[in-house]
């Protein structure tokens, strides 16, 4: 199984994170939109990391279910935790003075979205989309 990780920490390793995953989703043979879909989502969930947790990680796997083929992407904090993941999810809610548009958009942008979050010891994230 292909896997990439990037440590995020600042604005550049947002920006290599996407690149990675666009690359990655490229030669999967994902259609140009979905490298978009997938890049987007990277960058919202990275930032994230950056704005509330400070340091994190973003696992990029290649997933494969007989012929289907997919990505999953796995991000994961050790920052203060989400404390009401529900309100985190709806659009518009922010705490940082955003749009609130982070989570809830990634999650439009992949096919499955799961967040697991614990106060004071951090986030993980998993979401997968696969190749139409």
């Amino acid at each position: 199984m292909l896997e990439r990780k990037s440590s995020i920490e600042n604005e550049l390793d947002i920006i290599a994170a996407r690149r990675c995953a666009k690359e990655v989703a490229k030669e999967l043979g994902f259609s140009t939109v979905d490298q978009v879909r997938i890049a987007t989502a990277i960058s919202e969930l990275a930032r994230n990391i950056v704005l509330y947790a400070k340091e994190g990680s973003i696992v990029v796997r290649v997933l494969c279910e007989g012929k289907r083929k997919g990505l999953e992407i796995l991000v994961a904090d050790n920052g203060p935790g989400i404390p009401n993941i529900e309100l985190a999810m709806t659009d518009g809610y922010s705490t940082s003075g955003g749009l609130g548009a982070g989570l809830p958009g990634a999650r439009r942008l992949m096919d499955t979205f799961c967040v697991d979050s614990q106060l004071g010891k951090g986030t993980t994230i998993v979401a997968r989309k696969w190749k139409a």
